[in-house]
């Protein structure tokens, strides 16, 4: 049988014109809401990476506030190492690496310091002594003119002295020595006991001493006293 078409041409070129162009208009819709997506997308990722960075720039800034109190610390600490060392010198008319290599170049043979210990004190005030002699009367004024000094300046430096030797008369020659001494006066010995150290016995001995206030040492003398130091650490 033959077929017989009844629709005309022009309907179905129209249908299928308009679905060609419903086709074109849903691509364009999928492209534009594609396009659409990815500005968007590229919106979100710059306000992102603008947070990042707004984030990062304030971390940095912090860290260089922190770096510039950090340099300002530095400086203070430096001024304050300082004017405690100056502070330091003043106090202490004897730097005490020069008292310590004093109390080494003193030991005798065989003794060694187990500890050291340095004290400074304000003077006992002798205001209740009564002057009796003219000569008594003439050193109460030499002791008032140094009321003029400053308190810090008229503090006495106390040293105790522990250690060991291996007989009392080691101890008593280290005193002897100790006192001979150009720094220091009033060495004492405190005590004195026996003391095991595996099969061998020795003196543990204690002492004190004062260092002398009006001790003034040249360059010369601190340099031999170091030296000598050095040689007595060598030769101990």
């Amino acid at each position: 049988m033959v077929n017989i078409n009844f629709v005309p041409d022009d309907y179905i070129q129209n249908n299928e014109s308009k679905r060609t162009n419903l086709m074109y208009l849903i691509l364009l819709v999928v492209v534009m809401a594609a396009l659409g997506g990815s500005f968007v997308t590229i919106k979100i990722r710059q306000r992102a990476c603008q947070a990042k960075e707004n984030l990062v720039n304030s971390r940095m800034a912090k860290m260089h506030e922190a770096i510039q109190q950090f340099d300002e610390l530095q400086v203070k600490k430096r001024a304050m190492m300082k004017t405690a060392l100056t502070t330091a010198e003043l106090l202490e008319p004897v730097p005490r690496s020069i008292l310590l290599a004093s109390l080494t170049n003193n030991l005798p043979s065989g003794v060694s310091l187990v500890n050291l210990t340095l004290l400074q004190k304000a003077p006992k005030n002798n205001s209740r002594v009564t002057v009796s002699s003219k000569y008594q009367t003439a050193q109460a004024g030499n002791t008032s003119g140094n009321s003029k000094l400053s308190p810090e300046q008229m503090l006495e430096t106390h040293i105790e002295i522990e250690g060991m030797a291996p007989s009392d008369l080691q101890v008593a020659s280290y005193i002897e020595r100790l006192s001979n001494s150009t720094l220091m006066h009033n060495v004492a010995l405190v005590e004195s006991k026996e003391h095991k150290i595996d099969d061998g016995i020795f003196r543990q001995f204690k002492l004190t001493a004062m260092l002398k206030n009006d001790v003034h040492l040249t360059k010369k003398d601190v340099e031999s006293i170091r030296k000598q130091a050095e040689g007595t650490i060598w030769n101990f």
